[in-house]
């Protein structure tokens, strides 16, 4: 069950990039697939960050730095995925839209970072 939960997660994260690229200037997505590559890889860069820097600065954290954090991870995503293009412009409009949606439909990261001390 785990398993189709993390894939249910990666859908609704895929639709939401495709949304987020229908309507944020400068933020383009190819299609269906693009998005849902795109959705594996902002996840897979975002847990690396988590990893390296802590969760204060993640893509999931809360504040200017978590947002410019995930501003940054989906610009740099769309040189790892085909059929994506985005601006820095649209990098921070896509970041600040992806947050307002997550406030209403939360989609947590299948990854998890240990965070013993």
């Amino acid at each position: 069950m785990h398993f189709l939960g993390t894939v249910v997660r990666f859908v609704v994260a895929a639709i939401v990039l495709m949304f987020v690229g229908w309507i944020v200037p400068n933020f383009s997505v190819g299609g269906f697939w693009s998005a849902l590559l795109l959705a594996v890889v902002i996840a897979a860069v975002g847990w690396i960050v988590e990893g390296i820097f802590g969760k204060r600065i993640t893509p999931f954290g809360r504040g200017i730095v978590g947002f410019l954090a995930s501003a940054a991870v989906i610009w740099i995503a769309q040189f790892i995925v085909g059929g994506v293009a985005v601006s820095i412009i649209g990098a921070l409009l896509a970041a600040l839209v992806i947050g307002i949606i997550d406030l209403f439909i939360p989609v947590a990261t299948p990854f998890k970072v240990d965070e013993r001390k």
